[in-house]
């Protein structure tokens, strides 16, 4: 059966804006669209877990007249709160907390006329680079059914992939938008550290680490959606220095000869897969070609020490998240409640003593300025997103034996727990994604565009990396690479059937 505005799938957030200011179409024709797409295709997916289809229509002829009215849009099930539904972060123990007010940027996003029509899958607590939550099941790549959308935004990737919404919300710890839009062929940023808020129900995650922002089929979406939630707001324990102008003003400015370094290697692993390492090759030569210099060359970082601390931050965080969990539930912290990985993070955060954390913050602080002084000569780092192409479902979870040896964990000693993390989650689950993580550490601004297919059809994103607050010229080289290489009419199979 036709699926209603089959335009639709070919327009973008921005695009679709224009046509309701325009009168061209209704935003509830835009909500119908949405809706019939999510019933459709999103069985196939497992990527929408919360439906607010009502709620879209209750309001629909009531939406503020901002600069995004009556285009459909989902959060990721993780963190932001939409008053009167339930965020879970995909642990069994929140799928009864409802919310009693909207997140600041909740309420952002809804000013400027979105319309919000559900809820994205993610791995529990957003942990994982891929999206097989026990709660939920294993969340789809539109590109091959039999392969993950990446992490933890892997369910907005995977509707925004499949024309189920132009874009959607996301957060990145270590990767978790960049990662997701590298496996299904879009755009992701995550912005400075300090950009965007996550007020009122938290001032930061994870020290630091985590931004929200979107993953989006289009350089100019990204752009807009950062103008809705980039303002100041009160309280705020982070600051990023201020945009010039609005982002959509510089996405539309050309970039100039930039100078650009290079890596062809994986920063967090040994490995990296030839079809990643093509996808720089082919991204050095396409600039060379747009005018720029480019040279190979990497910041100098402690490898070891920066994986180490990036696990304590995390696993400190999830020990929070756990005991609050469990808070809610009225009952103390149980290995049973929890997946194994989930809880083999917490038992680290529990036994890392204070000197061991503030010894990470003072590694990853010094990655911060290696990374700047490199950025000194350099207006643009660039690797691929990923070191491997997109994963086959159940390829990187914890195996039966893993789970076994979590459980017997509870039992040892802090150092065996934390060897045991970085041997099985660190050098094995973490090769996956290698390239992102250093800059959720330093805060810099990092995007993945998707340059290269590899030859089974699979995106192989390449990631771009800013100065910090630089948004401004990952934004103008993303939309010079944009037009000399359009990637919107590259559609999975699921959407051209």
């Amino acid at each position: 059966m036709p699926l209603p505005m089959p335009e639709y799938d070919n327009l973008d957030a921005t695009a679709l804006a224009a046509l309701v200011r325009d009168g061209e179409v209704s935003p509830r024709e835009l909500l119908d669209a949405a809706i019939a797409r999510i019933e459709s295709r999103g069985p196939k997916l497992n990527a929408v877990v919360l439906r607010t289809f009502e709620r879209a229509r209750a309001n629909v002829d009531t939406l503020p007249d901002g600069p995004l009215k009556g285009v459909p849009f989902l959060l990721k099930d993780l963190k932001i709160k939409l008053e009167g539904t339930v965020t879970t972060g995909s642990c069994a123990l929140y799928t009864d907390d409802v919310a009693k007010g909207s997140s600041v940027n909740a309420q952002r996003y809804e000013a400027a006329g979105l319309q919000i029509v559900g809820k994205t899958n993610t791995p529990e607590f957003g942990i994982m680079g891929v999206t097989e939550p026990a709660l939920r099941g294993p969340c789809r790549n539109p590109w091959n059914l039999d392969h993950t959308p990446g992490g933890s935004s892997g369910g907005a990737a995977s509707v925004v992939s499949a024309r189920i919404v132009p874009v959607a919300h996301g957060g990145d710890g270590g990767g978790s938008i960049r990662i997701p839009a590298s496996a299904t062929g879009l755009v992701g940023l995550k912005p400075t550290r300090g950009r965007v808020t996550m007020a009122p129900y938290m001032g930061d995650a994870w020290n630091g680490m985590v931004q929200e922002h979107v993953l989006s089929r289009s350089v100019r979406d990204s752009a807009l959606l950062l103008d809705v939630v980039d303002a100041p707001t009160p309280g705020e324990p982070y600051a990023a220095p201020h945009k010039v102008r609005p982002w959509v003003e510089e996405a539309a400015t050309a970039p100039g000869k930039l100078r650009i370094a290079f890596c062809r290697e994986a920063l967090y692993a040994d490995n990296q897969h030839a079809d990643c390492v093509a996808a720089v090759d082919d991204a050095v030569k396409l600039l060379r070609e747009l005018g720029h210099e480019v040279v190979e060359a990497k910041p100098e970082f402690d490898r070891t020490a920066l994986v180490r601390a990036y696990f304590l931050t995390v696993a400190a965080g999830v020990a929070y998240y756990v005991e609050e969990a469990a808070k809610h539930a009225g009952k103390k912290p149980r290995y049973r409640d929890f997946e194994p990985g989930t809880w083999l993070l917490a038992l680290i955060g529990w036994r890392t003593s204070a000197a061991n954390f503030e010894r990470a913050r003072h590694d990853m602080h010094r990655a911060g300025r290696q990374c700047a002084a490199f950025m000194g000569n350099h207006d643009v780092f660039l690797t691929s997103t990923l070191a491997q192409p997109p994963a086959r479902i159940g390829e990187l979870t914890l195996t039966e034996s893993e789970e076994l040896q979590i459980s017997l964990l509870r039992h040892v000693a802090f150092g065996k727990v934390l060897d045991f993390a970085i041997d099985s989650m660190g050098q094995g689950k973490l090769a996956y994604t290698p390239n992102t993580q250093l800059f959720n550490q330093t805060g810099q601004p990092g995007m993945s565009v998707p340059l290269f297919w590899n030859r089974d059809g699979l995106p192989i994103g390449t990631q771009l990396v800013g100065r910090f607050g630089d948004e401004a010229t990952l934004f103008r080289l993303a939309a010079q690479l944009e037009e000399a290489r359009p990637w919107a009419d590259r559609k999975p199979a699921m959407v051209k059937a």
